[in-house]
C-alpha cells in the first residue's frame, strides 16, 4: 500500500460504465430466449445472433420502455429520439464484426444520483446511458491451446450507465456501484443478479497531482461492490507507484484477478474513433411521444434515496437499519405500510424486527424473504406491536412467536396463547407473588433495601419462575421496590 504521505500528494479520479441487463424475455433483436443462465452453450441462438448474411434485426419494444423506466430511475426523463449505430471491432465472441450500440444519440442523456459515504451526501453526475445488445461469451481452458466461445448471450439487450468522473474514493466508487444496483431492481429494469453477471462494472481510474486529468486505466467486468472497491484501491497505488518511480501511467483495459486481489493488463485501449461508428442502415431511430413518456413515469415507484429521507425524517431510524431495510424493497413498503396504517411506534416495531431477528431467520434459513412480506405478515406485525405495547410478550417472546407464525401462517397471538407466552399485567395477581418471594428470600430483599441493586434481578428471576413465565417483568420490578418501600 502506499505511503499516506505520498498518496495524499495525488487526486484520485474515477468513473464507472455499468453494463445493466434488461429483464426482457426475449434478446435485443431476435426473438430467441434471454435467460441464458442454465442453457446449455449456443442453444439460445439466431441467424440474426450469428450475423448471417441477409439476417435483419428487429427491435424489443419492451427493451425501450425498460430503458425509459431506467431514465427516470437516474433522475432525467429518455431522450425523445435516439438512434443505433454500429460499433466496429473484430473479436470471437461477435460473429458480425460490429456490436450494434448508440454512440452520438442514446436514449438516455445527463442524469444524476445521490449517495452518501461517511453520513455526507454526494451527487454523481450520469453522462448518458445508451442501449446495445451483448456480445457472446469466450472461455478459456486452463493448459489448453484453444478458446471456446458461446453465443447464447449475443444479443441480449443492455443499458450501459456511464458516470461522470466524479468519485475520487473507493467508498465512493462502491457506494454509487451499489446505488445503481437498487435503482435498477427498484424501477424492475433488471434482475440485477450480479452472481450471474446482470450487472458488470468497468471502473475507470487514474491519478494526478494538477487539475488536469491523468492517463486512465479501464479494469472491466466486476461482478461485486467488494471488487470495485478493491480495484480502485490497488489501481490508485499501481498508478502513484508508476509515477513515483518516473515511469508513465499506460492507457490500457486490465482485468481483476480476485485470487490475488490485483488487476492485470489485458490489451491497450481503444479510442471511439477506432470503434469507426457508423448509423445501422436496419434500424429505424427511437421517436418517443409525450403521452408514452408521461404515462411512463406515473409507473415509477418510490427510489431508494425517497425511502431513505422518509425512514429517517418520520422513524429516526439509524443507518444501518436503513441500508438493511433499503436492501429488499418489500421490507420497505412493509414498514411504510404499518407507518400509514397503524403509527410510528408499529412502523418501528416492525423495522427492529426485520432488521433484527427476522433478518437472522431468513439468513439462517429459519424464514424465506417471502414469507416475511405476505398479508399474514403485515397484520401479524401490527398485532405484536400492540401486544408489545400492552405488555402482553416480552421482546423476546414476540420475536419466537412471529417467526412461527411467519413460519406457518398463522395468527401470532394464537401463537404466544398456545405456548403460554403471553405476559400476565394483572397488578394484584403479580404483587400477591412479589410478597410471597420477599418472605422466602429475606436475605435478598435485605440487600436490596441496602442499595445493592442488583439482588433485584435475582427477586425478578424468582417472580417469574413462580409465574411460570407469565409476569410482565417491568411490573415485577416496580412491585418489588413499592413493597421494599423504595
Amino acid at each position: 500500500m502506499t505511503d499516506p504521505k505520498v498518496r495524499a500528494r495525488y487526486t484520485p479520479t474515477i468513473g464507472i460504465e455499468c453494463h445493466v441487463q434488461l429483464k426482457t424475455k426475449s434478446k435485443l433483436f431476435s426473438a430467441v430466449g434471454n435467460d441464458a443462465r442454465e442453457a446449455p452453450p449456443n442453444t439460445l441462438v439466431s441467424h440474426i445472433d450469428f450475423g448471417l448474411p441477409g439476417a435483419l434485426p428487429f427491435l424489443n419494444g419492451e427493451a425501450v420502455r425498460l430503458a425509459c423506466k431506467a431514465a427516470f430511475a437516474l433522475g432525467t426523463e429518455p431522450e425523445r429520439f435516439s438512434k443505433f449505430d454500429r460499433k466496429h471491432y473484430f473479436y470471437p465472441d461477435l460473429p458480425k464484426g460490429y456490436q450494434i450500440s448508440q454512440y452520438d444519440q442514446p436514449i438516455i442523456g445527463k442524469g444524476a444520483i445521490t449517495i452518501e459515504v461517511d453520513g455526507a451526501e454526494k451527487t454523481i453526475g450520469i453522462t448518458r446511458a445508451h442501449m446495445e445488445e451483448d456480445a457472446g461469451k469466450s472461455t478459456h481452458p486452463a493448459g489448453k491451446d484453444y478458446s471456446l466461445v458461446d453465443l447464447n448471450r449475443a444479443g441480449t439487450p443492455l443499458l450501459e450507465i456511464v458516470s461522470e468522473p466524479d468519485m475520487h474514493t473507493a467508498a465512493e466508487a462502491k457506494a454509487y456501484a451499489r446505488e445503481l444496483y437498487l435503482r435498477m431492481r427498484y424501477a424492475d429494469v433488471s434482475d440485477a443478479d450480479l452472481y450471474y453477471g446482470n450487472m458488470r462494472f468497468d471502473v475507470n481510474v487514474s491519478v494526478s497531482k494538477t487539475d488536469e486529468l491523468g492517463t486512465r486505466s479501464e479494469t472491466k467486468n466486476l461482478n461485486s461492490f467488494r471488487s470495485v472497491e478493491r480495484a480502485v484501491e490497488y489501481e490508485i497505488d499501481r498508478q502513484i507507484e508508476l509515477l513515483e518511480n518516473g515511469e508513465r501511467v499506460v492507457q490500457e483495459t486490465r482485468g481483476w484477478d480476485d485470487a490475488k486481489q490485483a488487476t492485470f493488463s489485458q490489451r491497450s485501449k481503444e479510442n471511439a474513433e477506432d470503434y469507426r461508428y457508423m448509423p445501422d442502415p436496419d434500424l429505424p431511430p427511437i421517436v418517443l411521444d409525450e403521452k408514452f413518456i408521461a404515462d411512463l413515469k406515473k409507473e415509477m415507484p418510490t427510489m431508494p434515496d425517497e425511502w431513505r429521507r422518509r425512514l429517517k425524517e418520520n422513524l429516526k431510524l439509524d443507518a444501518s437499519q436503513i441500508d438493511i431495510l433499503i436492501e429488499n424493497q418489500e421490507w420497505v413498503k412493509t414498514v411504510w405500510e404499518q407507518y400509514e396504517k397503524a403509527g410510528e411506534k408499529a412502523a418501528k416495531d416492525t423495522a427492529n424486527l426485520l432488521t433484527g431477528a427476522i433478518q437472522n431467520a431468513v439468513s439462517s434459513g429459519t424464514l424465506t424473504a417471502e414469507q416475511t412480506t405476505s398479508e399474514r405478515a403485515h397484520s401479524n406485525y401490527t398485532t405484536v406491536s400492540g401486544m408489545l405495547t400492552d405488555n402482553l410478550l416480552s421482546s423476546s417472546r414476540a420475536k419466537d412467536a412471529l417467526i412461527i407464525s411467519l413460519k406457518e401462517e398463522r395468527d401470532v397471538k394464537t401463537v404466544a396463547e398456545e405456548n403460554n407466552w403471553l405476559q400476565v399485567s394483572d397488578e394484584d395477581a403479580i404483587a400477591k407473588i412479589v410478597t410471597q418471594v420477599l418472605s422466602e428470600n429475606a436475605k435478598a430483599a435485605e440487600d436490596v433495601k441496602n442499595g445493592e441493586m442488583k439482588a433485584i434481578g435475582f427477586l425478578v428471576g424468582q417472580v417469574m419462575a413462580k409465574s411460570q413465565g407469565k409476569a410482565n417483568p417491568q411490573l415485577a420490578q416496580q412491585l418489588i421496590k413499592k413493597q421494599l418501600g423504595l
